[in-house]
């Protein structure tokens, strides 16, 4: 049997967490992104997505 392609997610961080709750700098931690203009790739899911509602105004998402 072949195996279903997953989504992936693009993430790149384009805004400073400086100044930012430490709840959020933990979820944009979380998440992989390290500097800005960092990007990371991630696998779809829930909670993946419940991550970037919360960093929105931080990051940048592109669908692959």
């Amino acid at each position: 049997m072949a195996k279903a392609k997953k989504k992936t997610v693009k993430i790149t961080l384009k805004r400073s967490t400086i100044g930012e709750k430490p709840k959020t700098r933990a979820t944009v931690e979380g998440l992989g992104l390290r500097k800005i203009n960092h990007t990371v790739t991630q696998v779809d899911s829930p909670s993946l997505r419940g991550m970037l509602a919360r960093v929105r105004h931080l990051v940048e998402v592109e669908e692959s």
